[in-house]
């Protein structure tokens, strides 16, 4: 049987819908009091494995789900062996850099030498302000990234942004964008290259519908 893994949070409501326009349902997953983390669609043809996004290229990788939803942020942090199937168009955001609006940076360029960056994207800042030729420390947070500069921990966050609105209330603002980043269909390698339970089809189908072109 099929078996694809889905993210708890913002992306799953629209990785339902997705799925749903061919065919699978996983709407249970949205029933008030659910707390199963493992539906079987109606028709019987696969079923959905609910994980945590940073979760679902693992699952992916190891093979233990042939199909995955993920946001392209994930994918560029933890450098997965999957295969990169289709943009799917939804959950947009973009990773940045953000410093407190009164401090006088308004470009990463001009973050001090050996300043400090809180980010729980550690492997994308420290590619970024390599690539920037500007050694800075790159301090792990995974929570309340925001407090930071607020604190006076660091001088920066590199976090993702959505609508700006949390920035916004905290007193931050963004200075640079490191990427954009959207929901991606990945794949089991050997599956997809295999045809396991007619992935091609499935993909096909979604192409279809989101009008991708090949």
């Amino acid at each position: 049987m099929l078996t694809i893994a889905l993210a708890k949070g913002s992306l799953l409501k629209d990785s339902i819908r997705v799925f749903q326009s061919i065919g699978l349902d996983f709407s249970a997953f949205l029933e008030p009091g659910c707390r199963q983390l493992q539906i079987v669609d109606p028709t019987g043809r696969a079923k959905a494995l609910l994980v945590r996004n940073g979760d679902v290229p693992v699952y992916v990788e190891y093979g233990q789900a042939q199909l995955g939803v993920v946001g392209y942020d994930v994918l560029r942090e933890k450098t997965p062996n999957v295969a990169q199937v289709l943009d799917l168009k939804f959950g947009g955001c973009r990773l940045s850099v953000a410093v407190k609006a009164s401090s006088s940076y308004r470009s990463s360029l001009e973050l001090p030498l050996q300043g400090r960056v809180a980010s729980s994207f550690v492997h994308c800042s420290r590619e970024y302000f390599k690539g920037l030729d500007l050694p800075v420390e790159i301090v792990p947070l995974h929570g309340s990234v925001e407090l930071g500069p607020i604190t006076g921990m660091s001088e920066a966050i590199v976090d993702l942004v959505a609508t700006g609105n949390t920035l916004r209330e905290n007193g931050l603002v963004e200075i640079d964008t490191l990427f954009h980043s959207t929901a991606r269909l990945i794949a089991y390698p050997l599956s997809y290259r295999l045809d396991t339970y007619g992935l091609h089809t499935y993909v096909q189908k979604l192409r279809e519908v989101l009008k991708v072109e090949d």
